[in-house]
């Protein structure tokens, strides 16, 4: 990608646009870092299905943001970060016994992300921020939550109720967008997030009860920023 870069401000020089490359390219070196937190709204994608509802945990952690250039109206960049993230799952159930179910999973996520913003360029004021990359996450807990009494017999699939998780390892790809209002005392972010698992929780061989097991949320993300590097 850097080597396209190259070549197009190569071209440029070279026709005699040296006011195009000017607002083509525009180095920048904002090293910012804070704190993020807010909610998940989390189910699963299984088969065989069952119904289900939003289950509803919290997420929090620490970020990492480097804007590195701008390219006409697009200010570019890279953020990390490193979060503790409540997942999992809430059954629908309906067979008429009174029965509630819920999972919860807390993993460690790291997602990193590319960063794109539009709107005030330097100072105070207001940008438009899309965030879009990989994630990894760990597993680092999970607890079920039934009623009393707990009678699964009759459905199906049951075999999710005690089952814990066989793979504590979790990737998928995670995209957002919102505003972020840049003051004098710092940068504030709100974010809609969305996740897509591409990882199996549950092993998935022909022998097993499920052969699809993974995440998906909608977040909300509320995230402050300080600059260390303007």
């Amino acid at each position: 990608m850097k080597r396209l870069y190259i070549l197009i401000i190569t071209g440029l020089c070279l026709l005699g646009a040296s006011p195009a490359q000017a607002q083509l390219q525009d180095q920048r070196s904002n090293l910012s870092v804070g704190v993020n937190g807010g909610v998940n709204f989390s189910s699963i994608s299984i088969t065989p299905s069952f119904k289900q509802g939003k289950q509803v945990g919290p997420a929090f952690g620490l970020t990492v943001r480097y804007i590195g250039e701008k390219y006409f109206k697009m200010i570019c960049g890279i953020q990390g970060e490193v979060n503790f993230s409540q997942r999992g799952w809430k059954e629908v159930i309906e067979d008429g016994t009174g029965d509630t179910y819920h999972r919860s999973m807390s993993y460690i996520e790291i997602p990193l992300l590319a960063h794109l913003a539009f709107g005030k360029d330097k100072g105070n004021g207001v940008r438009f921020v899309l965030n879009l990359g990989p994630q990894v996450g760990y597993l680092i807990g999970e607890k079920e939550t039934m009623s009393d009494p707990w009678d699964p017999s009759g459905r199906t699939p049951n075999e999710q109720y005690g089952k814990m998780a066989d793979r504590k390892f979790d990737y998928g790809i995670v995209g957002g967008g919102g505003m972020e209002v840049r003051t004098g005392i710092g940068h504030f972010v709100l974010e809609a997030r969305y996740y897509f698992g591409l990882s199996d929780f549950y092993n998935n061989s022909k022998k097993d009860p499920f052969s699809r097991s993974a995440h998906s949320y909608i977040g909300a993300r509320l995230t402050y920023l300080f600059d260390l590097k303007k």
